[in-house]
């Protein structure tokens, strides 16, 4: 019998009640700089767990303080970050639903103002040196944020950075590690030749450019325990048809090369390498062809998720029943409606596969 939205995945030993995870959104909430979880973050991610999202995962929590998109950005670059978080996988698992967590980097385009206070770069002493695989600073319109080649040893310290994180996290009590490599973050600017003009082993063809992620999966994967399951999120294409640039042919080999080394699914996402950008549409489940493409030309058995413009219960179903991905990863609906998962399960007549809280029965 196929699968639907509703039909529990199994990936390692951990079982998902559903095939419907909450995206990573970044909330820019934390006090400036010190990167712990505030009670906007618990309120944030542990109302999707009461509202039957059988994933819940953090934003792009940085593995390092150089690695943050704003100052007020999530991080888990010490013990202090791990024990904070505690608190709310222990109030997730409560709700019945799955702790992940999202580990990032956010390499050239750090160092940046929260969106609502217009994103521009941060220069000067409130702001940080970003690193990148080459020397060239993202083309924000407002100005750039200096930016460093990456040395030997920078590579080596955040290859640690996200080992340490991971083990961070773990201790944390999340069950699901996501390893960050899109929307032209620091693996997404290794994986592109449009950001990658490198001469050593990390740059050149497709093998130098994804050295970088394997290593870190890799190692993550040795830390990380055997019975959790590792996502790799990915921007399936540069949208920049016209440059040499990351395509979804390049996507669907990366798969294959991360399966073995532990990668249990492709989250699969697109763009944000370059501002111009050319996304071919932006309709309902506007990228769910890069997902179907994933996952049917594969030679590998990773599952995958599809991610981008998901809004209906109905439309996510159709997603997995037809097979064009294992998990509905629903990102904007559920900041309109924290309650996705269970409208869902009543609009398809399947509450009796979801635990409803007890508080909510006469509303469902």
């Amino acid at each position: 019998m196929s699968a639907d939205l509703f039909t529990p995945l199994e990936l390692r030993g951990t079982e998902l009640p559903n095939r419907i995870m909450v995206s990573p959104m970044c909330q820019y909430s934390c006090e400036a700089r010190d990167g712990l979880p505030t009670d906007w973050h618990h309120t944030h991610l542990v109302s999707r767990a009461v509202g039957g999202a059988g994933l819940v995962m953090t934003e792009a929590t940085a593995v390092e303080p150089r690695g943050r998109i704003s100052p007020q950005d999530l991080g888990i670059w010490s013990d202090d970050h791990a024990d904070a978080l505690a608190d709310i996988t222990d109030s997730i698992r409560a709700q019945g639903s799955v702790p992940a967590i999202q580990l990032a980097h956010a390499g050239r385009k750090a160092s940046t103002k929260r969106p609502w206070e217009g994103g521009d770069p941060i220069t000067g002493d409130e702001g940080w040196e970003t690193i990148a695989p080459s020397a060239e600073p993202y083309p924000h319109d407002a100005g750039a944020v200096p930016t460093r080649e990456m040395t030997a040893d920078d590579v080596a310290a955040v290859i640690d950075a996200f080992r340490d994180a991971a083990v961070r996290a773990r201790e944390a009590g999340f069950r699901v590690a996501e390893i960050h490599a899109a929307h032209g973050y620091l693996l997404h600017e290794f994986l592109s030749p449009v950001t990658n003009h490198r001469t050593d082993a990390y740059g050149g063809g497709f093998e130098g450019r994804t050295r970088l992620l394997h290593e870190i999966a890799s190692t993550v994967r040795e830390v990380w325990p055997d019975d959790d399951p590792l996502f790799v999120r990915i921007s399936a294409t540069d949208w920049l048809p016209d440059r040499d640039s990351w395509t979804v042919e390049d996507s669907i080999r990366l798969a294959d090369d991360l399966a073995p080394l532990g990668v249990d699914l492709m989250d699969v996402s697109g763009g944000g390498i370059h501002p111009e950008q050319r996304i071919p549409s932006t309709g309902p489940g506007y990228q769910e062809r890069y997902a179907r493409r994933i996952k049917t030309e594969t030679e590998s058995d990773i599952a995958v998720g599809a991610v981008g413009g998901i809004t209906t219960p109905e439309q996510a179903d159709a997603l997995i029943r037809n097979g064009r991905g294992d998990l509905a990863i629903v990102g904007r609906e559920h900041l309109r409606d924290p309650y996705f998962a269970l409208h869902a399960a009543k609009q398809l007549d399947r509450l009796d596969d979801v635990e409803v809280p007890p508080q909510y029965h006469r509303a469902f």
